[in-house]
């Protein structure tokens, strides 16, 4: 590069341009391009944040919307029960009376209860093969057959119409020595319903059989392993026959 006189000009030294001059002469295009940059980086995150401040309004404006809604679903809940308010009376407006032939006859056509069979009864049903089946949960501790002898339990050969505790060669508990009495039929029930609540204090640990109809099944087993076995209760007959007319 030459003057106006034709002398050549010198570049001037680095270190003694200003900031700008030394931009001008490294990169010139960086004195243009700079503030562009960074006016265009600052209005992106200007639209930045005006896009999360609408968000951030759109937000509270649905939640002001529901709370104002739920708000006057209760005011004009409370205005209606206060306006509408109607007390029950005290008695009906139509009593409607009732026949009494009509309620006698409704009670008459009530199917009535059947009565359950009683021990006497069971027991002429019974079967001494279906006791057998019950009493194999009582073999761990008891047999009926006389060689067998004695198990935990005492051997329950003859037991039907014996006295109670009447074996000499078992243990029984002091509750059973000293109970007294004979194994009667209803005897016999009672226990193998509830030995604890029949005679308490006994050792005897069995729950009981709870189904009538084993109870006598398992009865007519043990009375089928006694020899000389009481008699069976005779069965009340209940009275038949039709009623007279009065005329």
């Amino acid at each position: 590069m030459r003057g106006a006189s034709g002398a050549r000009l010198r570049r001037p030294a680095p270190d003694k341009l200003s900031h700008c001059a030394r931009l001008a002469f490294a990169r010139p295009e960086r004195l243009w391009s700079a503030p562009a940059d960074r006016f265009a980086a600052a209005r992106m995150e200007w639209r930045e944040r005006e896009r999360d401040a609408v968000d951030t309004m759109t937000i509270n404006k649905i939640v002001a919307s529901l709370l104002i809604g739920l708000l006057l679903v209760k005011v004009g809940s409370m205005l209606s029960e206060s306006v509408f308010d109607v007390e029950a009376p005290e008695h009906p407006a139509y009593a409607v009376a009732v026949a009494e032939s009509e309620a006698a006859e409704t009670a008459e056509a009530a199917p009535a209860k059947a009565a359950e069979p009683t021990l006497a009864e069971l027991l002429t049903a019974a079967s001494p093969d279906k006791g057998k089946r019950v009493f194999a949960k009582c073999m761990a501790c008891h047999s009926v057959n006389p060689a067998d002898g004695n198990k935990v339990g005492p051997n329950l050969h003859n037991v039907v119409g014996a006295p109670i505790a009447h074996r000499d060669d078992f243990n029984y508990s002091d509750a059973l020595k000293s109970h007294g009495g004979t194994w009667t039929y209803e005897m016999l029930d009672h226990w193998l319903t509830s030995p604890k609540d029949t005679i308490p204090g006994n050792k005897m640990a069995f729950g009981g059989v709870s189904k009538a109809s084993d109870r006598a099944n398992l009865i007519a087993f043990l009375r089928a392993n006694t020899e000389n076995p009481p008699p069976l209760p005779a069965a009340t007959a209940e009275a038949s026959g039709d009623e007279t007319a009065t005329p």
